[in-house]
């Protein structure tokens, strides 16, 4: 066997069930052989918990033990869904459906409306904030932009709890919310809604769910239907299940105790959406029989950055940090994390940046090094440094690798090279897969050297590099492989969603962070008012503060920099100071007393009746952490939460309708390229198109009105305010008055 065959992209497809369970450790293969009864898996961060449900569904379709029909294993995001059909697809296990809750939902209820409704279903909307607006028209109640959007997020918490607007005072009040209005009106605004809806006949996102629920619970022969075709269930980030998601999922189950759970409750950190880790910490209490199997070798980071995560949930409280799990790191031991505090914010940002080039320029792969930070709004400094710096980004949350128009260009050049690559020229020099790619590809804009800088070209030039890369892997792996071959595992994974890495350094929030991991990460901003945000104010919400911290800390394998800014711009007054989550942690600060030990070392635990999941005790039910208009971003026009970065600084969905000012964007663009003209640099490095339609839409008259603007960062706003508030008022700029 060659080294070739050991590709980790393309590993060999196991030959046999017991081959499915190798290289599994003890605890992992405790999962993998469960097949039988209710299942939970407390997984720590880094522990290989998607390792070992893959190849738990793997083992039971190669053992002939279970169907692959009849296996739905649901996750929370599009991206772990695909990952996970990949994985099994890797594993020998096609044909069994990953899905999310929404997904496998909208599935079940397009297929049965016809028997269940009659008729054609329902036009989904999934931009409710035009509905909102209408129905405080119907109210005779004014609300603002940002009003609009925290009513919608209202709505949509009502509806994930299972809260109709007659209950929505007395819930909203148990759950700790800051609401944007008075109760009574959100709640009358709610119910009008509702009211509209029917009238137009469409349904909004989270009634998906509401409706397969209600199908489910009236129709049983639709439901014995459903559960003739699922036998098995695999659950994903149990912690993340709201109350409706826990609806569907015990209809889908009936009687029957197939279940495998899979979660951690120190990762719970989206409690403003209606989430509970109640579900995962009651699991034994709802099945007493359970088998309970805890996983706590970290494979992922080394033991430094193990001893700082271990660390900072010691300090917690509450349920959750009841039952943590102490990590035990698998790897060789590492650098100590870096602790850095700057004078400011633009100070910090150039700081990462500089440490990247290095580290890039010492060998350390762009794509194995990300910044986190904890609101999106913190994205456009470190992009400016980057930028400064010659290194290349992308912004996590960005539009899918398989989606990208340069990417289905080159799938499609390359589907052309395959059906009648023997008549093109292109193709008479390449003597193996990899070059015929390359020759191909040369065609759609990649070069052997990269462009300079990075912007869009660089990020295009990226993405087909990635797919040089991936064919190379593939004939390493497969040495026969034609380029039909490649096209069709290409085309698998754009069905699986299961993309080749793209090089340069991702920017991403901590929430979006989630489930991801890299070499070297950069936490940057930890300080009060930050991290802690400043709106959490409650005991529940500082230790999901707590826990998201935890989460971006975890997400490092070698190397961790952690840092902050004593002030927000230059010259302003240094009042911050580190977050009080560090304390005790960082070198030279005092300890908080905390708790000590955990609930219990890796295992496995067979369930007996009067046994609790983990324990019975401490805390109660935390109260969902109060949303307020600063998250999640929301569209201004139809408020859709943003994740795209580039949605973002506009704040407005791409394809929302704009009030742009087309002439003054125009000068505005005249005016970048004179700058960057003269100063020898690119033009976004002046301003990004995106910061420029912002300027062009919003129209500040003032430099508070700038600022205002996500990507006008204080350097800018000193060395261009002056130029662009004059472009505004229809004014000739001073400094196009000097000779070039």
């Amino acid at each position: 066997m060659t080294a070739a065959t050991h590709s980790t992209l393309f590993p060999r497809v196991p030959d046999s069930a017991d081959a499915v369970l190798e290289g599994l450790d003890p605890e992992q293969r405790a999962v993998a052989t469960a097949l039988h009864g209710p299942v939970c898996v407390l997984a720590g961060a880094g522990t290989g918990k998607t390792r070992a449900i893959t190849h738990r569904i793997a083992y039971g379709v190669r053992a002939g033990m279970l169907q692959p029909a009849s296996v739905l294993a649901v996750t929370f995001t599009n991206r772990a869904a695909g990952e996970m059909r990949g994985r099994l697809r890797q594993l020998g296990a096609s044909g069994v459906q990953a899905r999310t809750f929404h997904s496998a939902a909208l599935r079940q209820l397009q297929y049965f409306w016809p028997k269940a409704v009659g008729g054609v279903m329902p036009r989904i909307v999934d931009r409710k904030i035009q509905l909102v607006a209408d129905a405080a028209a119907a109210c005779r109640i004014r609300l603002d932009r940002n009003e609009l959007r925290d009513v919608a997020a209202e709505i949509e918490w009502s509806k994930v709890t299972q809260t109709v607007p007659a209950d929505y005072a007395p819930a909203a009040d148990k759950a700790g919310r800051d609401i944007p209005r008075d109760a009574a009106e959100i709640a009358q605004l709610y119910a009008t809604y509702e009211d509209l809806k029917r009238g137009r006949s469409v349904i909004d996102f989270e009634d998906v769910l509401l409706l397969t629920v209600g199908i489910l619970q009236d129709r049983h022969d639709i439901t014995e239907q459903v559960r003739s075709q699922y036998q098995h269930f695999v659950v994903d980030e149990y912690q993340d299940v709201s109350p409706l998601q826990q609806r569907l999922l015990e209809l889908w189950l009936g009687d029957r105790d197939n279940l495998c759970v899979v979660g951690d409750a120190s990762q719970t950190i989206y409690s403003f959406t209606g989430a509970t880790p109640d579900h995962l910490l009651d699991f034994r209490l709802r099945h007493p029989g359970a088998t309970v199997v805890k996983l706590v070798r970290d494979y992922r980071s080394s033991p430094q950055v193990v001893h700082l995560a271990n660390g900072l949930l010691s300090q917690a409280r509450g349920r959750a940090a009841d039952h943590r799990l102490e990590l035990i790191s698998q790897r060789p031991p590492g650098p100590e994390p870096v602790y850095t505090d700057y004078t400011d914010e633009p100070t910090e940002a150039e700081g990462a940046a500089r440490r990247i080039r290095d580290l890039v320029a010492s060998g350390v792969p762009a794509g194995e090094i990300a910044i986190l930070f904890r609101t999106n709004s913190q994205s456009e400094t470190y992009e400016q440094a980057l930028a400064d710096a010659g290194v290349p980004y992308q912004l996590r949350g960005a539009e899918r690798f398989f989606d990208r128009p340069e990417v289905r260009k080159a799938g499609t050049a390359l589907r052309a090279a395959a059906r009648f690559g023997a008549n093109d020229t292109l193709l008479e020099d390449a003597v193996d897969l990899p070059s015929q790619v390359r020759a191909v590809l040369s065609g759609e804009g990649w070069t052997t050297e990269p462009p300079a800088g990075s912007g869009a070209v660089r990020e295009r030039w990226e993405s087909l590099a990635a797919l040089v890369s991936l064919a190379q892997d593939f004939a390493a792996a497969r040495p026969d492989a034609t380029l039909g071959d490649l096209v069709a595992e290409l085309d698998e994974r754009a069905s699986a969603q299961h993309a080749p890495t793209v090089q340069g350094v991702t920017l991403a929030s901590l929430h979006s962070a989630k489930g991801l991991e890299w070499d070297v990460v950069f936490l940057v901003g930890v300080a009060e008012g930050m991290m802690p945000i400043t709106y959490a104010k409650t005991d529940e919400q500082i230790e999901e503060e707590r826990r998201l911290l935890y989460v971006g800390v975890t997400r490092a394998r070698e190397r961790l920099f952690v840092s902050w800014s004593l002030s927000r711009s230059p010259g302003s007054r240094p009042n911050r100071r580190p977050s009080r989550f560090l304390n005790g942690l960082r070198p030279g600060s005092s300890a908080t007393t905390g708790r000590t030990g955990a609930s219990g070392s890796g295992g496995v635990e067979r369930g007996s009746a009067s046994s609790p999941l983990v324990g019975e005790t401490g805390g109660g039910t935390a109260a969902a952490p109060r949303r307020t208009s600063r998250t999640p971003a929301r569209c201004r026009v139809c408020g859709r939460t943003l994740r795209d970065g580039g949605e973002m600084k506009l704040m407005r969905c791409e394809d929302c309708p704009s009030d742009m000012d087309e002439g003054l964007y125009e000068r505005l663009r005249e005016w970048r390229a004179v700058q960057a003209r003269r100063s020898g640099q690119p033009e976004f490095c002046v301003f990004t198109d995106r910061t420029l339609m912002a300027i062009a839409e919003a129209g500040p008259s003032t430099p508070v009105e700038l600022t205002r603007i996500p990507g006008v960062i204080a350097r800018k706003l000193q060395r261009y305010g002056a130029d662009v508030l004059d472009i505004c008022a229809g004014r000739e700029p001073a400094s196009l008055d000097e000779s070039d």
